[in-house]
């Protein structure tokens, strides 16, 4: 059998609508939106806007932003077409399977992976260091750390790490969720969302009074700025280059933020739930979009306004903190709500890892109805109707990555998936309008084939701007995936059958 055989798209279409014995459909458009903004706004926010204004934008990272959005609607305009036209769980999986055969629909359900489960793993892992700051430090180093850690501290005394406990036990409350139901868990996620938005609002209702015209003059860095040293003469930023700069500078500020974006394409995952998908998806995904940018934006105008932008290029001052920086220096009497943002990012994290751990379960879910993986992966609870062994098995996998392993090890592995998923899906909506012309869609990405190639083109080139051990990484975790492929999922395809 080739290995580039395609589902029909027919078949797939019927195993969406299978008689109430599959995931129920509970999922409105207002939850979905919520799903997105549940997704992309993390940390992200508080640290990659400091991080593109110090090194490459300046008060100009709010163009940074919005070039960074265009980037990202692009493949966002193709995941909705794909999600209202084949409303089955498996995001880019299952688009790939349709246009591009089964070994491509493999590779991107693996590459997945390294997305959502991965970034579930290192975003936990995260949310316990945020914890651990917002409670003083009142967890133990031994058991908020795994035992390839360890510091020595101020009396002398060496602590090693034993397990990342709040990290695992934010993943098992999340699980437990998840398995009760897509529509409990979305309530949560809903609630979540407006913690976090409500303060990234306050924020930015706040801070406007606190804008300084100068701190935005001038806008863009200008081609002389001056090489940053730390104290020890260490160059910390360098503006002489094409990207440093100008223009340029709000460019390389967009390459910078556009992770920041980042989850819109979890929302398609949920198709196989939503109550009308052929609407609401594209609402869903391209609707989360549009609201996180236009906060971003604003976010983006106030902080750089309360702040001047060159306290945002060592890490140390202000960027890793860069909001709680901004409110104790320049926002007297504000104090609180330096306090709120770190309850905001933690919100934030624990949004980011439901709806990533949905995420996952979905496409393992779609890969085991489809016979490429085992089929507890597919099996529903007989109650809640959700595939709680799948939630079950990644909650061990993604658990003893957060409990053991230091959380630098993913690096950007997750941003690797993700930015293949939306080559793929990119390319896959012009496959299947020059294949399929005469399919119904009650979505149509714009400017076909123009949209698709910017989409593919854009993120093929993020993919190389990735560091070479990031690469060299993903690159071993593909020839894993082919082998077990080519051992056992090739062999117990539904296709081979």
């Amino acid at each position: 059998m080739s290995l580039f055989r395609k589902k029909d798209l027919a078949a797939m279409l019927a195993q969406s609508d299978d008689g109430g014995k599959g995931l129920k459909r509970t999922l409105g458009a207002g939850n979905l939106i919520a799903l997105g903004i549940g997704a992309i706004i993390g940390a992200g926010l508080f640290v990659r806007t400091a991080a593109a204004a110090g090194q490459a934008a300046g008060p100009a990272v709010t163009l940074s932003f919005i070039i960074a959005a265009v980037g990202c609607a692009f493949a966002g305009l193709c995941y909705a077409e794909f999600a209202a036209m084949i409303p089955i769980a498996g995001s880019a999986y299952a688009y790939s399977y349709v246009t591009m055969g089964e070994l491509v629909a493999w590779i991107i359900g693996w590459a997945l992976i390294m997305e959502y489960a991965l970034g579930a793993a290192t975003v936990s892992i995260a949310w316990s260091e945020y914890l651990n700051k917002l409670t003083g430090g009142a967890i133990p180093y031994e058991w908020s750390h795994s035992p390839f850690e360890s510091f020595t501290d101020s009396l002398g005394v060496a602590h090693s790490g034993i397990m990342n406990a709040p990290a695992l036990i934010i993943l098992l409350a999340l699980t437990l969720l998840l398995i009760k139901g897509s529509q409990e868990s979305a309530i949560v996620n809903a609630v979540i969302v407006f913690i976090k938005v409500a303060i990234v609002i306050i924020f930015i209702a706040v801070g406007w009074q606190f804008i300084k015209p100068e701190n935005h003059t001038p806008y863009l860095i200008p081609a002389g700025q001056a090489a940053v040293t730390d104290s020890a003469g260490k160059v910390i930023a360098d503006y002489s280059g094409a990207f440093k700069h100008g223009w340029g500078g709000v460019l390389g500020g967009a390459a910078i933020v556009f992770f920041a974006f980042i989850g819109f394409d979890a929302v398609s995952t949920a198709a196989q739930e939503a109550k009308n998908p052929k609407r609401d998806m594209p609402i869903g995904i391209l609707g989360s979009l549009v609201v996180c940018t236009i906060l971003y934006i604003l976010f983006g105008h106030v902080l750089t306004g309360v702040a001047p932008w060159t306290d945002f290029v060592d890490p140390e001052k202000g960027r890793e903190a860069s909001v709680a920086y901004a409110i104790s220096t320049y926002m007297t009497g504000y104090g609180w709500l330096a306090t709120a943002v770190t309850v905001a990012i933690l919100a934030g994290f624990s949004s980011v890892i439901l709806v990533m751990l949905m995420g996952q379960s979905r496409i393992f879910y779609s890969m085991s109805k489809d016979g490429l993986l085992p089929k507890a992966f597919g099996d529903l609870h007989p109650k809640y109707q959700t595939p709680y062994k799948s939630n079950w098995i990644l909650f061990v996998f993604v658990g003893l990555f957060a409990a053991f392993v230091p959380g630098s090890v993913a690096g950007d592995l997750t941003s690797f998936g993700t930015l293949f998923a939306f080559v793929l899906v990119s390319l896959g909506i012009w496959i299947l309008r020059r294949k399929s012309p005469e399919m119904e869609r009650p979505f149509k990405t714009p400017l076909v084939p123009l949209v698709p190639i910017l989409g593919a083109v854009i993120c093929l080139a993020m993919i190389f701007a990735l560091d070479m051990q990031t690469l060299t990484v993903a690159f071993v975790w593909m020839i894993i995936g082919l082998f077990v492929y080519f051992l056992y999922s090739k062999k117990t395809s539904k296709l081979n059958n």
